[in-house]
């Protein structure tokens, strides 16, 4: 294995509306898989297209992953001059798949013409307890049945409008009260409730040719007692197992207190890809910076087997060169066209928000 590929199994956020140097410098002396965007990388559109150029001169062999959260709802990081799609609660209640389908087509359009290849969106969790407010609206509802349809609808939609989808957050976030942004949740439920309930709509997912699947920071009892799924080689295995799925699985946000609360930057990290990961992501390049010379080392002293690393490497590779055929740079004149505020209210004015 090229020692250079490690960086591949990275996704990191950094600091502002354009690289700096020293970031610059990280993503492409590491070879660095992808970044992920928040609003503090927003200005408007064109802003973010060029942007977007810069973080793809600094690629190796394949464009990075340009990644962000842009579910609809109170979960989005770009809120002007995108189209502002309604909670995924309100196109549960609507329950047009259709609908679902049509707006994610165009919020992918939008996303690809500034040069986003990557949404972690749709929330494939099921809204099962009420206080549960750290997911909410942000599910399509309470119904195994109606998520399914609306989470494979969703899916469709941003691989139509070329944008890879990423189903999240396996196993199931809907039946908790902590948030995991906090503390860490634990899930009760026995096995036959999760069959019935919680993994239905990520085997769904998995159907529906998802590429990215993300693992959750909760501890599920009938899966794993004593580790939370991020780091739980029982929890990947099952994943794999129960859903037979081969694609990418990503972990949630290694920042995030349910994990930093229990574990080092370093361990966390070597755990994670240790139990079967194919990529961190990290908000700040701050820690991923931190995590990546753990990892290097972890694999220079053989603790993280080249075998499965490889495997890892892989499995990225795979899904770029079948999703990116090179990187043309953003032509910045031709972005406000495809941000097209006609076809955004025409769309936006099928959904019924009394549903």
């Amino acid at each position: 294995m090229n020692i250079n590929e490690l960086g591949q199994l990275f996704i990191t956020g950094f600091e502002s509306i354009a690289l700096s140097e020293q970031e610059g410098e990280f993503l492409e002396s590491n070879n660095i898989g992808g970044v992920i965007l928040f609003t503090r990388n927003y200005q408007d559109p064109a802003q973010l297209a060029e942007l977007v150029n810069q973080i793809q001169t600094k690629r190796d062999e394949y464009p990075l992953f340009i990644s962000v959260d842009q579910e609809g709802g109170r979960v989005k990081r770009f809120k002007d001059s995108f189209i502002q799609l309604p909670s995924m609660l309100t196109l549960g209640k609507n329950d047009s798949p259709k609908l679902t389908f049509e707006l994610h087509q165009a919020m992918a359009a939008e996303l690809s013409a500034c040069g986003i290849n990557l949404d972690f969106s749709p929330t494939c969790d099921i809204w099962t307890n009420p206080k549960n407010t750290v997911i909410g609206d942000r599910a399509f509802g309470d119904n195994p049945e109606l998520v399914e349809r609306h989470v494979s609808a969703a899916i469709r939609g941003l691989h139509a409008g070329n944008v890879i989808a990423c189903a999240k957050h396996f196993p199931g976030h809907g039946n908790t009260t902590k948030d995991s942004h906090y503390e860490l949740p634990y899930v009760t439920a026995e096995m036959n409730q999760l069959e019935k309930i919680e993994l239905k709509p990520f085997i769904k997912a998995a159907k529906s040719r998802v590429e990215f699947m993300m693992m959750a920071h909760l501890i599920v009892d009938a899966i794993d007692p004593d580790l939370p799924c991020a780091l739980s080689k029982k929890a990947y295995d099952f994943c794999r197992e129960r859903l037979k799925y081969k694609k990418i699985i990503v972990t949630d946000d290694m920042e995030m207190h349910a994990i930093t609360k229990h574990f080092s930057v370093e361990e966390a990290a070597i755990k994670a890809l240790e139990s079967g990961a194919d990529i961190l992501l990290y908000r700040s390049m701050e820690q991923s910076s931190i995590a990546f010379k753990a990892v290097k080392e972890a694999v220079r002293n053989g603790r993280l087997k080249l075998k499965m690393i490889e495997e890892k490497i892989e499995r990225v590779k795979a899904c770029k060169k079948s999703h990116f055929k090179g990187y043309e740079p953003i032509y910045i004149p031709s972005i406000a066209k495809a941000l097209n505020s006609e076809n955004q209210s025409k769309l936006l004015s099928k959904v019924n928000l009394e549903a």
